[in-house]
């Protein structure tokens, strides 16, 4: 079993920048893959960053130039900074681990982004 708690989240005004954390414990060793997902209301979830177990990244094209995944191994935490934020980033955003059994999700952490 993996356990995810984000944090990190809250309102902001645009041009803004926030860093969500994403903290892992249980089964670490067997998670291949971390990333952020959001969720807008009315929306679906979407994808928007993940890190590999080699630290390999990839991110949607809405958030490139603004988004930044990374990861702290001794911390077991995975970071989302977030800069030049625009109000369509507003959403839940939703920590996610994959392993080769099943996929893990935290229970989200809120962005606001408003003036």
């Amino acid at each position: 079993q993996v356990q995810l708690v984000e944090s990190g989240g809250g309102w902001v005004q645009p041009g803004g920048s926030l860093r969500l954390s994403c903290a892992a414990s249980g089964s670490i060793i067997s998670i291949y893959s971390m990333g952020w997902y959001r969720q807008a209301t009315g929306q679906v979830r979407e994808l928007v960053a993940f890190i590999t177990s080699d630290d390999n990244t990839s991110d949607v094209d809405s958030v490139k130039g603004r988004f930044t995944i990374s990861r702290d191994n001794a911390k077991d935490t995975v970071y989302l900074q977030m800069n030049s934020l625009k109000p369509e980033d507003t959403g839940v955003y939703y920590c996610n681990a994959e392993t080769s059994t099943r996929s893990y999700w935290g229970k989200g952490t809120l962005v606001t982004v408003s003036s």
